[in-house]
């Protein structure tokens, strides 16, 4: 019973921070985004070395 409680709380503490993040739908987006491109630049720097 505690180990699950103890789960859920982590579980509830990880989600507020997450979303605290990002105040906005906007700032999801953004993030999202940014993330994309991250992805993107990390692929042509693969493609360059192939």
């Amino acid at each position: 019973m505690k180990t699950r409680f103890l789960t859920l709380l982590s579980a509830l503490l990880a989600a507020m921070f997450t979303l605290g993040a990002c105040n906005t739908v906007q700032g999801v987006g953004e993030d999202v985004e940014r993330g994309g491109e991250k992805l993107q630049d990390a692929a042509q720097d693969t493609k360059k070395k192939m």
